[in-house]
């Protein structure tokens, strides 16, 4: 078997880890050589997933020991800045999961970084990587003049049952507005350009320590379109997503990820059927693009920062 022409280190292997080992045992161009995470067990479990990769629990000594070309960073947000710093120091091609960081502050100087070494920085943003992208570019054409975009995001139970880990439930780096909010505002970037934060509305519980369990939010998009926010948590719902664009022609709904729905004037909504990709080969394979020197799509840090002070504002953070 032939060499494959990037090495591969990750840190962090949990839910996204695995998802991303997959991937890459997959693809043509990448091997895992070693995996870091702070628990000995799933580090352990992760390597021999990969084809027994090195494992490390701390991962200074994987990026001590080993020779990569890229970093996966797949840790809770709280630890992205201060691990990517590290990795950019070293000049590693770095790809992290979203959001960028824990603060604008610290995105920025991802950002900042990144450039400064001279290095491929992308973000994992699953959506700019499905066919419903290029879907929904095409079909807003039969919108007309936009007049508004509602995006719903409601959860029966969260952090929800397969992501019950605690830094989820916590106030300091979890809730849906960082872990789910981000796809919809980079989303909605992709569409439609830049949007700031109107005003925003955040309801917490009464435990100091736990995350938010609603937003109301009022956002416009450059040209003054407006953009609503309305998102639930613990609520008698099963959960559902939509993301809704109103124009004067047409309407069209994502709902649930990867179910879209169209609907000219007078017409009741349809779905659209998407031949949908394996959305984690597609970023792999604009990564190896891009590292070898080629033109590439992906979401940079410059992008990430864009998303992260959206989510401060949302999150009416000083």
């Amino acid at each position: 078997m032939s060499e494959k022409r990037y090495r591969v280190g990750m840190i962090g292997a949990g839910v996204m880890g695995e998802r991303m080992i997959d991937a890459v045992l997959k693809h043509p161009d990448y091997q895992i050589i070693a995996i870091s995470d702070v628990s000995e067990k799933r580090a352990q479990e992760a390597a021999a997933r990969s084809g027994n990769a090195a494992w490390y629990t701390n991962y200074q000594e994987l990026l001590d020991q080993e020779d990569v070309d890229l970093i996966y960073l797949a840790v809770p947000p709280k630890f992205h800045h201060s691990i990517a710093l590290e990795v950019l120091a070293r000049k590693k091609h770095l790809l992290c999961e979203k959001p960028l960081a824990n603060s604008l502050k610290e995105a920025e100087e991802m950002l900042e970084a990144a450039e400064e070494a001279g290095v491929v920085h992308a973000m994992h943003f699953p959506m700019y990587y499905q066919s419903v992208l290029p879907e929904m570019i095409t079909r807003l054409e039969t919108v007309g003049d936009l007049r508004r975009i509602d995006i719903l995001t409601h959860f029966h139970q969260w952090p929800r049952p397969w992501q019950q880990t605690p830094w989820l439930a916590g106030r300091e780096q979890g809730g849906f507005i960082r872990e789910v909010l981000p796809h919809f505002v980079h989303l909605t970037y992709s569409l439609f350009g830049d949007l700031q934060v109107v005003r925003s509305h955040v309801d917490y519980p009464d435990d100091p320590q736990a995350c938010e369990v609603g937003v109301a939010a009022y956002l416009e998009l450059a040209d003054g379109t407006p953009v609503t926010v309305n998102g639930l948590a613990g609520i008698a719902h099963q959960e559902h997503l939509d993301y809704r664009i109103y124009g004067t022609k047409g309407t069209l709904s994502l709902v649930n990820w990867t179910n879209l729905y169209a609907g000219l004037e007078g017409e009741a909504l349809e779905p659209v059927t998407l031949q949908l990709q394996e959305r984690l080969i597609q970023l792999l394979d604009e990564m190896a693009k891009a590292i070898s020197g080629e033109e590439a799509r992906l979401v940079t840090f410059e992008t990430g920062v864009k998303v992260q002070k959206v989510l401060e504002d949302l999150l009416g953070k000083e």
